[in-house]
């Protein structure tokens, strides 16, 4: 069973050597080799979870058998290995879902282009999830950025280069400042790997030394990914980069991207600055007043929408500010619930993506609201998808978006009084301002228009469409009813950090 500690670099190594393969292969056959590596990743990473899952403590992985400072380190953990495996299936459903929209979105020259994208995308995912080292990290943040706005823009269309222009700058601001932030680091602590800084920077703060450069770098670091991630204010450039994208990748985009980002911030607080010194400098006490706000902006943005993409886009603003909100109440079940919630939110709004376009393909194409009347029923599977997908999002009892609502409120429960009052009233707030919009669409769906003419009214969707609804389905209800284990995972995954 030793053989399994492998599969980590294995998967990594995988994904970053199919990259340059595909870009030899013609369009057809790079996507067939991406959805196979995508596959064979997640089957190892599911197997990496199980054997964890058998273990007491997380295992590291010495690259080429040099200790550190000379080598690399991976550590594989329960929390690690359940992110991973989470992480390949939403993309592979999304590739699935979006498979025949690629075919007319990307022109053929372009497609093996794509699928390279892909590929680096996966690499850099798996490598936030289990790398130990920080300039590792930081590497692969940027081959994520670079991943994530070939995908935006490889239509070729204005607006989607003048999203991925936008997304472009924003994130290269983001990456300058986690930059810095892990400059400083090494310069304070001499160390690059998470758990040698854990314990340079747990002396620091014993002998009082170097203080101010230490709260300057969690000041930068939180920023830099609340920047790459689109928390509030920091958020104008999503809207375009989701809504102008191809559906495989707006579905990736919305639901893994900005979670690798934020996964990578967890592992600051944890296991590189410890989440005590991370309270120690206030910066719990921002991004939980931002992530309130987010919540709300996001939410408000979205009821104003006419544009089903963009009203999903704008709806990931705010669920992103749940996420921040959870770190910001400083307890560790807030932690979890925000861990929780970003399988909760890639599951439902990787759906919601997908199903909005094939709502649009009987519609005329149009993602307006009014002229997506009756969509629901021309598209069955589509629709129920999205019913889904709304239900969660809002919160109703059953659906993953329920349970990740009560997992916050249970943790503010354990928090200050000041921030248990304002999380539970922000909570219902959302939830109230979530149906609002989602629930307006969903009527819009299924109310068919006087006179309707449409060819397609008997439109059916292909085998590999309706699959990928149905295990996003299938996902977002286990998320809601069988969620004790997986919530269990969290948190002793998240007790195995420090």
């Amino acid at each position: 069973m030793d053989f399994v500690r492998n599969f980590p670099f294995i998967c990594i190594m995988l994904a970053m050597v199919s990259g340059p393969v595909s870009s030899v292969l013609s369009g057809k056959k790079a996507g067939r080799l991406s959805m196979l590596v995508v596959s064979v990743c997640g089957i190892l990473s599911a197997v990496t979870l199980v054997y964890t899952l058998q273990l007491t403590e997380p295992f590291v992985y010495t690259m080429g058998r040099f200790p550190a400072p000379f080598g690399n380190e991976i550590r594989a953990g329960v929390f690690e290995a359940l992110m991973a495996t989470f992480f390949c299936l939403i993309m592979v459903l999304s590739l699935i879902g979006g498979l025949k929209y690629l075919k007319t979105d990307v022109p053929d020259e372009k497609k093996n282009l794509y699928f390279i994208m892909i590929n680096l995308l996966l690499a850099s995912l798996l490598s936030l999830i289990y790398t130990n080292d920080m300039f590792t990290g930081y590497v692969f943040v940027e081959i994520n950025t670079i991943s994530a706005c070939g995908l935006i823009m490889i239509r070729g269309w204005g607006r989607n280069i003048l999203a991925a222009t936008k997304y472009m700058v924003m994130s290269l601001l983001g990456s300058g400042l986690v930059l810095v932030s892990i400059s400083i680091l090494y310069g304070i602590t001499g160390h690059l790997l998470m758990s040698n800084i854990h314990t340079a920077v747990a002396e620091l703060v014993a002998s009082k030394n170097h203080i101010e450069p230490l709260i300057i770098a969690v000041g930068l670091f939180s920023v830099g990914i609340a920047i790459k991630s689109a928390l509030f204010p920091f958020h104008a450039w999503l809207p375009d980069a989701y809504s102008y994208s191809t559906c495989s990748s707006s579905a990736i985009l919305s639901s893994l991207v900005s979670k690798g980002y934020i996964l990578f911030l967890m592992k600051f607080i944890y296991r590189v600055i410890g989440s005590d010194v991370f309270k120690m400098t206030g910066a719990d006490d921002v991004l939980f007043l931002f992530g309130i706000a987010a919540m709300l902006v996001g939410s408000i943005d979205a009821i104003q929408q006419t544009d089903i993409s963009r009203m999903i886009a704008f709806s990931s603003i705010a669920q992103i500010g749940y996420i921040y909100m959870g770190f910001g109440l400083g307890v560790e079940a807030g932690m979890v619930a925000s861990a929780f919630h970003i399988l909760a939110h890639a599951s439902a709004k990787s759906m919601l993506f997908v199903s909005a376009n094939g709502l649009s393909e009987v519609s005329g194409g149009s993602m307006n609201y009014r002229d997506l009347r009756g969509s629901g029923i021309r598209n069955r599977s589509a629709g129920i998808g999205f019913v889904v997908g709304s239900l969660s999002m809002v919160g109703i009892p059953l659906f993953a978006g329920f349970t990740s609502k009560v997992y916050f409120a249970k943790a503010a429960l354990g928090a200050t009084t000041s921030k248990e009052i304002v999380t539970l009233i922000a909570l219902a707030i959302s939830t109230i301002l979530n149906a609002m919009y989602f629930i307006r669409m969903t009527l819009s769906v299924y109310t068919p228009r006087m006179n309707e003419h449409y060819e397609d009214r008997d439109f059916r969707p292909g085998f590999t469409y309706r699959f990928s609804m149905f295990v996003f389905i299938i996902i977002v209800l286990v998320l809601g009813i069988l969620s004790n284990p997986i919530f269990d995972w969290i948190s002793r995954g998240l007790s195995q950090f420090s």
